[in-house]
């Protein structure tokens, strides 16, 4: 196994631990909505971690609503009962790292209802956006080089096009674990990439006539064989 996974695993088991403690502090002490936490210092003292450990799992706690930070003043109980916050960092902390087709299955979720909206919802400045990317990635291709990653900013241009930005940032969080892996997992041949030119501008004409229902058919047909990979048909 690989230093980088290794070093990740143990990261992951010690932010568990810090979420895990921050729990008890907050029972124990009877912490109620609005309560302050002690500081990222006093915390990393106290459970003998670094600050940034800290940090990031308050962050992680924060992103799923039960801890809020502000600037200048600290850290905060969030205005939920004690019972649910319990329940909740139960869940928290018996999440696991999803695999690399539950990603991929997500992506094709998460697009076919982006897209949709990025055809009601596109300015023109959306497509200029999407029309770079485009081009970027028919460059590479036709030089003969690796486009994963101009794929992907494509993807992304559609993403912000939507308008909502709760899928926009859904897709920035699996986009970086998508491009490490799509080779790794040999998800798409290579030799795809050039269909991919023209699925690519059909979907982009598809959204800028602002044609909900033929973007979201023509995603579809681009996601083909991502469909095969993830369900087998």
């Amino acid at each position: 196994m690989k230093i980088d996974i290794l070093a990740k695993k143990d990261s992951q088991s010690v932010q568990k631990t810090i979420i895990s403690n921050i729990r008890e502090l907050i029972n124990r002490k009877n912490l109620e909505p609005g309560d302050k936490l002690p500081s990222e210092r006093m915390l990393s003292e106290k459970f003998g971690v670094t600050r940034s450990n800290v940090r990031e799992a308050i962050q992680k706690l924060e992103f799923y609503g039960l801890l809020k930070s502000i600037p200048q003043s600290g850290t905060f109980v969030a205005n939920i009962g004690v019972i649910a916050m319990n329940g909740m960092i139960e869940d928290i902390l018996r999440l696991e790292d999803p695999d690399f087709k539950s990603l991929v299955e997500t992506r094709i979720l998460l697009e076919l209802k982006t897209v949709r909206l990025a055809a009601l919802r596109r300015t023109d400045e959306d497509l200029e956006k999407m029309k770079e990317a485009l081009e970027a990635y028919t460059k590479k291709v036709l030089d003969g080089q690796d486009a994963v990653q101009e794929d992907l900013l494509f993807h992304l241009a559609i993403a912000k096009a939507s308008g909502n930005s709760t899928m926009n940032t859904f897709m920035l969080i699996i986009t970086p674990e998508i491009i490490t892996n799509f080779e790794k997992y040999h998800v798409c041949d290579k030799s795809l990439a050039r269909n991919g030119i023209q699925e690519h501008q059909e979907i982009f004409e598809a959204i800028k006539s602002q044609n909900p229902q033929l973007a979201k058919e023509k995603m579809k047909e681009h996601f083909s064989v991502l469909y095969q990979y993830c369900y087998n048909v």
